[in-house]
């Protein structure tokens, strides 16, 4: 149960000082004409070219009524300064006892209202003897009294009323468990915020214009697949049945195509039951599409240029900026099969290796590798030589080709009985996404199914459970068709240069305060 500190105590008492002069603390309405933006805006529109008297009185032609948080106060007597905050920008209020009603001053004067409180004031807009743009107050209101104080920022208010922050909410911890605290005292928190939400918008562009058809699956599933995760469970009550948290969204957007709905997207959240690390939270945002008629190279080709559009968008250029590296999105990209990049950076040929016993042992004899024992052989290429060992060196956006069927199942063989036609993309070190030429012979899917079932134990992450409605929807006809999917939250760190995916999640996953 909450008790309150000394600093919120104190708030308390002036609360309660302000109802007994009658003043709502919490008003049901509130009234305002101008964002803070807004009104700057028509000020600057307003005054352009004039000299200083006849902006003087373009001014005070301007009436607003703003409302904010209060960030700054600084009472002198019979006048006051005050800076406001929107999510649109900053502005001074100029205060002063003759402007407005005497009661309306004494609760500033007595700082009855104080820093993270707020208000509304109307009146004309003006500039100060410093030059600084401002509303001269007739009417001043209370909106919502803050209890709690927020974390301190250091700033310093310049002439022009631009404001540099040189202090921040540094407890990183606190950070991400009081997350609306973060954002209140951090506007470099922010705008990751408002790019990521010009991310999505980019990305729906480019779907949208590519003749794409945006659609909702469901999230709750009798049967997950369409990835190798844990699921998270739950259960129905009416129904009486176990149900899952979707682990992707493939299995029913591929449906979609047996419809007759030709190219489909999708962009919501998956749920995995599985560590939590800087590039890893249990539930994140995915987009998946999948288009008939194509194979994995026109996916890539889809890749490239979304990546430069979304870049484009956000940032202004396909060229950005990630923890110091200078990253190019512009098509087209390198491409290389897995055999290639394992070739390249560690100098072996794992086809030399043709059963899991023989590679375990090359890699633990080589590489020191920790491995699980009766992992399969394509994990074994995949997790641990590319996974551990050649992910981190590729910068540049990079398509790696050709995958371990048998850890593939819903590939297109690649012409030979061991690779399939996959690809993942890798931009920073990081894997980016995943897509494939789709199988859509329901005969060898089912075979697919059966294999896994046998390849890895009951309860495994990669677990592949068989989903007999989706092999009765191939059963209908398939078109040939590629899929994609990619993580989201991590193309906003890219784009917004963040290190851990915990920065571009508003409220990530976080262990309960307590719990061992």
């Amino acid at each position: 149960m909450w008790q309150p500190n000394k600093l919120e105590q104190e708030r308390l008492d002036k609360a309660e000082r302000l109802r007994e002069r009658g003043v709502a603390l919490y008003p049901r309405r509130v009234q305002r004409s101008h964002t803070l933006g807004d009104a700057i805006q028509a000020a600057e529109a307003a005054t352009d070219g004039l000299d200083d008297e006849a902006a003087e009185a373009a001014l005070a032609a301007i009436s607003v009524t703003v409302t904010g948080r209060i960030r700054r106060l600084n009472v002198k007597g019979g006048v006051s300064f005050m800076h406001i905050e929107d999510e649109s920008g900053r502005l001074q209020l100029f205060l002063r006892r003759n402007d407005m009603p005497a009661e309306q001053y004494a609760i500033v004067k007595e700082k009855l209202v104080e820093v993270d409180d707020f208000v509304q004031a109307s009146g004309h807009m003006m500039r100060t003897r410093a030059g600084e743009l401002s509303v001269k107050v007739s009417e001043f209101l209370l909106l919502a009294k803050a209890v709690s104080p927020l974390p301190v920022i250091k700033q310093q208010v310049n002439e022009d009323g631009s404001v540099v922050e040189f202090g921040e909410f540094t407890d990183v911890e606190t950070r991400y468990r009081q997350r609306y605290a973060d954002l209140a005292v951090n506007r470099t928190v922010r705008d990751v915020f408002r790019k990521r939400s010009l991310t999505l918008r980019a990305m729906r562009e480019f779907m949208d214009n590519e003749g794409f058809l945006e659609v909702e699956t469901p999230i709750l599933q009798p049967i997950y697949g369409g990835a190798a995760a844990r699921p998270f469970t739950t259960h129905h009550n009416q129904l009486g049945e176990d149900l899952f948290l979707r682990i992707s969204f493939e299995l029913y957007l591929k449906r979609l195509l047996v419809g007759g709905l030709d190219a489909v997207y999708e962009i919501g959240r998956d749920f995995r039951n599985e560590g939590v690390s800087w590039k890893h939270n249990p539930e994140f945002t995915m987009m998946e599409f999948y288009k008939a008629y194509i194979d994995y190279h026109g996916v890539m080709d889809i890749t490239e240029r979304m990546f430069a559009y979304i870049a484009e968008r956000v940032t202004g250029s396909p060229i950005i900026t990630f923890q110091g590296q200078e990253i190019d999105m512009s098509p087209p990209w390198r491409r290389m099969t897995i055999r290639e990049a394992v070739k390249e950076v560690l100098g072996i040929d794992y086809m030399d290796y043709p059963d899991a016993e023989s590679l375990a042992v090359m890699m633990q004899e080589k590489f020191d590798a920790k491995l699980k024992p009766g992992e399969p052989w394509g994990r074994l290429v995949v997790e641990h030589l590319l996974g551990d060992y050649v992910e981190k060196e590729l910068i540049q956006p990079t398509f790696i080709t050709e995958y371990p069927r048998d850890v593939s199942p819903f590939a297109k063989d690649a012409g030979d009985d061991v690779h399939v036609e996959r690809f993942e993309f890798f931009i920073a070190g990081m894997e980016m996404g995943n897509a494939f030429t789709e199988l859509n012979d329901p005969l060898i899917q089912q075979q697919r199914f059966e294999f896994m079932a046998a390849l890895y134990r009951e309860g495994d992450d990669d677990e592949t459970p068989l989903d007999e409605d989706y092999l009765r929807a191939m059963r209908y006809g398939m078109p040939p068709n590629g899929g994609f999917g990619m993580g989201v939250d991590r193309l906003v760190m890219l784009l917004t240069d963040q290190r851990t995916i915990r920065d571009v999640l508003l409220f990530p996953h976080m262990r309960q305060q307590g719990a061992e």
